[in-house]
């Protein structure tokens, strides 16, 4: 044998295995754990003493793209949950023919109450980026080509949704009565929160924000105006993460501790993020972090107020089938 001859197959034998398991997570990340879609069950104590409780269903970051079959029919799916609320956090749209698609696969959902805000990619289509531009918050931002968010609107306020974007919305669902506001997308600055600060209607049974974008700036400024719940999106709960690390990035400005699920915002206020069930056409991978919708269960806060307890525990994931 050749002098070095050993130690030189050995890092053959190395190189391969590496170069094998970084193929095999390649496959995994993007055939099978991006598809792998599933549903998170939340329950919490957030709405008045004696309310009745709620059942939400929260769906972000579609990402919708034509050929999409397999999201489009587990989506459709969803409307057996036989939610009390649709909120809907934006990003549908990855492409500039898909809003059909995103119309057809909610189907029923958009019979039941809704709110919705939307979010970049509603308005604008995806582009190539540098992957490593997301680990510096404030990269410059470019657009893509416009998509048709007033066709994805139309359709959504003609079947019944209320878009909550700049608005003040009040409305009973199960005998929760709910006073709802939404801001336009912070990622890219196009909040203006002043046309609806101030604090919701005190008779309401919960007080609930929308966002995109979960932006510190936009969240203090719900809980200034003691809001008990706001939901957003945009996150994709990090979409690329370390097992036993978590999230990467969070690609907005909250700590990666609330990239996904619920947390404490504030004193007295919760937050929910969805992972969404989408990527990006130019990015179609998820690693050790599943796409998914939330079926959250707002039960009343018990009698004597106070502060509750928040439970962090990142609930089990149970996919839905056919």
């Amino acid at each position: 044998m050749l002098p070095g001859s050993d130690s030189s197959s050995r890092v053959a034998r190395l190189a391969a295995g590496a170069a094998g398991a970084a193929a095999a997570g390649l496959v995994y990340s993007t055939v099978i754990e991006r598809n792998a879609f599933a549903l998170r069950h939340v329950t919490a104590p957030i709405l008045e003493p004696g309310s009745s409780s709620l059942r939400v269903l929260h769906i972000s970051d579609i990402h919708m793209m034509p050929n999409q079959h397999l999201k489009q029919a587990w989506i459709s799916e969803l409307d057996s949950l036989e939610p009390d609320l649709v909120v809907n956090t934006g990003d549908n749209l990855a492409h500039p023919n898909a809003v059909p698609a995103v119309v057809q696969s909610l189907g029923g959902l958009l019979s039941r109450p809704g709110l919705f805000v939307f979010g970049s990619n509603d308005c604008f289509g995806p582009k190539p980026k540098n992957p490593f531009k997301y680990f510096k918050k404030d990269h410059k931002r470019t657009h893509g080509e416009p998509l048709p968010w007033q066709d994805l609107r139309a359709a959504f306020t003609e079947r019944g949704w209320l878009d909550a974007t700049h608005a003040v919305r009040e409305l009973e669902v199960a005998g929760v009565r709910i006073a709802s506001a939404g801001v336009d997308d912070p990622h890219i600055e196009r909040d203006r929160y002043e046309t609806i600060a101030g604090r919701p209607n005190p008779l309401a049974q919960l007080r609930l924000g929308l966002t995109h974008s979960p932006e510190p700036r936009v969240l203090d400024a719900f809980a200034d105006d003691g809001y008990d719940l706001v939901m957003a999106g945009h996150t994709h709960g990090g979409q690329l993460c370390v097992p036993g690390y978590g999230a990467l990035v969070t690609n907005c400005h909250i700590d990666r501790s609330r990239v996904k699920g619920l947390s404490r915002w504030g004193a007295s206020m919760a937050l929910h993020v969805s992972a969404g069930l989408g990527t990006s056409p130019y990015a179609p991978a998820r690693f050790s972090c599943r796409p998914e919708a939330t079926l959250l269960t707002l039960t009343a806060v018990p009698n004597g107020g106070g502060d509750v307890d928040i439970d962090l525990t990142l609930p089990s994931l149970e996919v839905v089938t056919s």
